[in-house]
């Protein structure tokens, strides 16, 4: 007999089955899921960065004239 991996839903803390009976995993919901993409979308959630360059130096890829 197999032990259920069982994981907190990073949104609310909501014990969830680490498995196919949990379509959202690691969400409970789709409504968590919603609120996490939505924190991304908004940059309240992002991925630390060792580069210099900001959200004002151009990356169009175009030459300086």
């Amino acid at each position: 007999m197999s032990e259920l991996l069982t994981i907190e839903c990073p949104t609310c803390g909501k014990t969830v089955v680490w498995g196919e009976i949990s379509p959202y995993r690691p969400f409970c919901s789709k409504r968590c899921q919603l609120i996490d993409l939505g924190q991304w979308a908004n940059e309240e959630k992002r991925i630390p960065s060792q580069s210099e360059n900001s959200d004002s130096d151009d990356w169009s890829g175009q030459p300086e004239q």
